[in-house]
């Protein structure tokens, strides 16, 4: 296995320092199909990708394929973990929020 260091090419470093959450476009906030679960779901898919793809860079990796670079495959690992992390949090902000609501005396 090959182990010097190569230049990143300017593709891995798409996306670097965004959240998997996008800001939705300027009609799309409370137009039609633009509510908060479209908004949600989408921002769960994009996380599910950047899993998918680092598992994917990751066997390539490990089976030693000249064309995946480690560097690469260590960046879209951080990746799909800060938006693991970032989701992760908005779950637990939406449970408790709704724990606060169902608790809330009327």
């Amino acid at each position: 296995m090959d182990l010097r260091i190569n230049a990143l090419p300017s593709q891995a470093l798409t996306g670097v320092g965004q959240t998997a959450f996008k800001r939705p476009a300027a009609g799309a906030a409370g137009g039609v199909g633009g509510g908060f679960a479209d908004n949600f779901k989408s921002a769960l898919d994009s996380v599910s990708k950047a899993q998918n793809d680092a598992s994917r860079l990751q066997n390539e990796v490990q089976k030693g394929n000249p064309n995946v670079s480690l560097e690469e495959t260590m960046l879209a690992m951080q990746k799909s973990q800060i938006g693991f992390q970032a989701t992760l949090h908005v779950r637990n902000r939406m449970v408790q929020a709704y724990t606060d609501i169902m608790n809330m005396s009327v």
